[in-house]
């Protein structure tokens, strides 16, 4: 019972003894203490890999045994964990329980919320291993250091021809496809991409001319001519 009533009153009596941090529990506090010491006493019993906690060593049995006991209660979908389960459950409710704190905008998962929330602070965390680059998120620093390492992960399912970003390689796939799935607004012309779909657009429709010369007044319709004058 005293153990229980720590989480109302938010005392935390056991503190690591590697830093500040304390706890409410004994058994939290141990287990915190495994990142210090690297200590990894759980062991699968289906390879050699080894846990600090006995709840991940759990989850990772489940991706040998194929169990997954949490299933979705709105389609047939299921999971191995229950964390998964109730985010997944988020697109069939639309819950949004986290709000950045800069706009009104809404997430169903926290860490898309901070990584949202990186736009407005403007804080680049993750930085090149190559160069000084600074990047807002993981996802696109790992991008950028393939322009260093000439690492090219994704490869055509149509030919031999490899990508340094899946978006590139899906946009190229597409010449085998023949798939146009950027349909004009204005007229019923489709396109392979959205970039060459907005420059149509603004060349035939709309006569908008977003680029302009920095040596001279005349504006353009694409990027591509304006490199081009």
């Amino acid at each position: 019972m005293k153990v229980h009533e720590r989480i109302h009153t938010k005392e935390k009596i056991y503190q690591c003894q590697y830093c500040n941090k304390s706890f409410p529990q004994l058994s939290n506090m141990k287990r915190y203490e495994r990142i210090h010491t690297k200590e990894k006493p759980y062991q699968c019993q289906y390879c050699n890999k080894c846990f600090s906690s006995s709840s991940d060593l759990k989850y990772h049995e489940r991706i040998h045994t194929k169990e997954k006991p949490y299933q979705c209660q709105y389609c047939y979908k299921v999971f191995t964990r229950s964390s998964e389960m109730k985010m997944h459950e988020r697109i069939h409710t639309n819950d949004k329980p986290y709000q950045c704190q800069y706009c009104y905008k809404r997430f169903t998962q926290l860490s898309n919320m901070k990584k949202h929330a990186r736009i407005h602070t403007q804080e680049k965390r993750y930085q090149c291993r190559h160069c000084n680059k600074r990047f807002i998120q993981l996802s696109n620093m790992k991008t950028h250091e393939r322009i260093h390492t000439k690492e090219k992960p994704y490869q055509c399912q149509y030919c031999n021809k490899s990508f340094t970003h899946v978006g590139h390689m899906k946009e190229h796939e597409r010449i085998h496809t023949k798939d146009k799935p950027y349909q004009c607004q204005y007229c019923n012309k489709r396109f392979t991409q959205s970039g060459d779909m907005k420059t149509h657009e603004r060349r035939i429709h709309t006569k908008e001319k977003p680029y302009q010369c920095q040596y001279c007044n005349k504006r353009f319709s694409s990027s591509n001519d304006i490199k081009s004058h």
